[in-house]
């Protein structure tokens, strides 16, 4: 079958938070991580056949929902997860922020490798902890880990977690097993928990290969805690529904307390539904997504090559999220995010907001049809033009 990205349909007015925020109805969001595609046709109709039953009572995870998250992973990335390693809460951010409760006491450190996922750094500060940075370092038109800086950083005894982000947001990176087993030899050694976050873990172009951190190895199983969800790949991040994945059966427990007292212990009907309808049906929607999602990036790319220069990329390897070097404009990240609101009227995440490190950059989504990106391409041409 073949899905159509190329469709435009209408978000604003929908309450939604990528396109209703602005006041301007003419501004074009390209920031908010979630995507301008309708969902797999089989998420849909199964939330239409739940919808159509018209009670939204109080809903048990059954176990169907658990055979469909471990079989996904066994057959599509060969990560063999046992059901009773699971726990089911609203959000992967939410999760994170259960799994630091647990793995720390407010004065504990956590590090992290920056620029990152902003919510990162709220959940650090909002369980009482410090935030260590390992800035990860530009080579070209990519990133790479310093395990120098991790090696002296992670020996620190009061770091106790370091917060992983497999794939990369935003710097678009797929980390390799290589990169993996280094960074996680190093925090056994110290005796730091990694805790990675794998929410993007679907989105990796050809060439690259998502690779489970916890999979590596029975070892690394052991001193991990995995955060996963279908949110981001299948488009259904307002159900809010997530996975934590944690074979240490009293951390385990520690976590499943931390999630009863942040209040994120129940899920609603329809994410439980879009979970299974996402693993069980909907791979070829993906792979075709991941196909679309590619190409838009190859047209970003080949755009910027001809008519922004100036403005080199990131290397993409994952997740729909560009990083753009935008310093040539000589203006601060937030500046130049408002000033492309008021004067070009496209909206992109300032680079500042994934830590100091993102200073002078820009990040874009470009999950969405080729038009859309077009038009957001030359809203951003004709601003410079014009500065």
């Amino acid at each position: 079958m073949k899905y159509d990205f190329d469709q435009m349909i209408l978000r604003r007015g929908t309450d939604s938070y990528k396109w209703d925020s602005a006041g301007n109805s003419d501004v074009l969001p390209m920031w908010v991580a979630d995507m301008d595609f309708r969902t797999a046709p089989a998420i849909v109709d199964a939330l239409r056949q739940r919808v159509e039953h018209g009670i939204f009572g109080y809903t048990r995870v059954p176990d169907s929902y658990y055979e469909a998250v471990t079989s996904w992973f066994m057959r599509r990335h060969g990560w063999a997860i046992d059901r009773g390693w699971m726990l089911y809460t609203s959000g992967v951010v939410p999760a994170i922020s259960a799994v630091i409760k647990a793995l720390t006491r407010p004065g504990d450190k956590v590090l992290v490798q920056t620029p990152v996922y902003n919510c990162f750094f709220s959940s650090i500060r909002n369980n009482g902890c410090g935030i260590v940075s390992s800035p990860l370092m530009p080579v070209g038109n990519t990133y790479v880990m310093d395990y120098d800086d991790l090696e002296r950083k992670l020996s620190d005894p009061q770091v106790k977690v370091m917060l992983l982000c497999n794939p990369h947001n935003p710097v678009g990176r797929v980390w390799k097993r290589e990169e993996l087993v280094c960074l996680g030899d190093m925090c056994i050694r110290h005796g730091v928990t990694v805790v990675s976050d794998e929410i993007h873990c679907e989105l990796v172009f050809p060439g690259y290969r998502y690779m489970p951190f916890a999979s590596i190895s029975e070892e690394f199983l052991q001193h991990s805690v995995t955060c996963l969800s279908p949110s981001k790949a299948f488009n259904i991040a307002g159900l809010q529904i997530a996975n934590i994945v944690c074979i240490d059966a009293v951390l385990r427990a520690k976590i499943d307390r931390a999630i009863n007292d942040n209040e994120v212990c129940d899920v609603n009907p329809f994410g439980v539904i879009a979970t299974q309808a996402a693993y069980n049906e909907s791979e070829e929607w993906l792979d075709q997504l991941i196909g679309y999602l590619h190409a838009n990036y190859i047209y970003m790319q080949d755009f910027c090559r001809k008519y922004l220069p100036q403005f080199p990329l990131a290397i993409l390897e994952g997740t729909y999220l560009v990083w753009m070097d935008c310093r040539t404009l000589g203006l601060s990240s937030e500046e130049l995010e408002r000033r492309l609101v008021a004067e070009a009227g496209l909206w992109l995440n300032a680079g500042t907001m994934y830590g100091v490190e993102g200073e002078g950059f820009m990040r874009w989504n470009i999950a969405c049809p080729r038009t859309t990106l077009a038009e957001g391409l030359k809203r951003f041409l004709d601003f410079c033009r014009k500065s």
